[in-house]
């Protein structure tokens, strides 16, 4: 069983909302000021019912992107045969909560090309999700990957980077985050799984807290894997 001593960091952002200690910025401030926000890296997790595995993916990987750059990625869920409006499954949402994230809000939601499109990186539970989102939107081959996939592409990555001179780090999450998938195909070769099911996050629907305990050992060292390649790479 994971112990939860191996989740990620949390930090806490303390932030004064007390606006009498505030500086009065409307002495000063003649006009509203325009800033153009950068577009987030969407991100999307897919599973089955969108109701144990993806949601897990979702809420941990949201909140961990949210400590190295808030407001810089939105990671989303949906499922190929969704339980559409239901919540997350009592005990995924333990695991969630055990690990730092929030089960409140959410709805499971059926995937459709609407959700695909805009999307940047799709992460999927298992290969037949990946093939049953490649068959809405073909055009997402180069940026859909199952879970455990894309962790061991990603630590491949970053052993070829250590091993050879940096061309220096993307200028900003968009480019580095947009530009992974293309970067990432270049060390697949590295990061072939010893066996097909070492790709699959098993599905504990219906079935013992045991199975549960197996789906997070599959999934969780994923999620930190990209949490943690987050955490070096993506610029502030």
């Amino acid at each position: 069983m994971t112990h939860p001593d191996v989740g990620p960091t949390r930090t806490r952002l303390r932030v004064n909302l007390n606006v009498r200690d505030q500086p009065d910025l409307t002495a000063t401030r003649k006009e509203p000021l325009n800033v153009e926000l950068p577009t987030p890296v969407r991100i999307l997790t897919v599973c089955t019912g969108n109701i144990c595995r993806s949601p897990v993916a979702e809420r941990l990987l949201q909140a961990g992107l949210d400590q190295v750059l808030p407001g810089g990625f939105e990671v989303r869920s949906a499922g190929t045969r969704a339980m559409v409006g239901h919540p997350i499954q009592p005990l995924s949402a333990d695991i969630v909560r055990m690990y730092g994230g929030t089960d409140q809000d959410f709805a499971a939601r059926q995937l459709n090309p609407k959700i695909l499109r805009g999307t940047d990186i799709v992460l999927t539970m298992t290969s037949q999700h990946r093939g049953e989102v490649l068959q809405l939107d073909a055009s997402l081959l180069k940026r859909t990957f199952t879970i455990r996939e894309f962790a061991r592409m990603l630590e491949a990555l970053e052993k070829r980077d250590s091993a050879v001179e940096s061309n220096g780090k993307a200028d900003d999450a968009g480019t580095l985050w947009r530009g992974l998938p293309a970067r990432l195909a270049s060390v697949r070769h590295l990061a072939l799984a010893a066996d097909s099911s070492d790709n699959e996050v098993i599905d504990p629907y219906k079935r013992s807290a045991d199975v549960y305990r197996q789906m997070e050992d599959e999934l969780a060292p994923a999620i930190l894997t990209i949490l943690r390649y987050s955490r070096l790479n993506t610029p502030s």
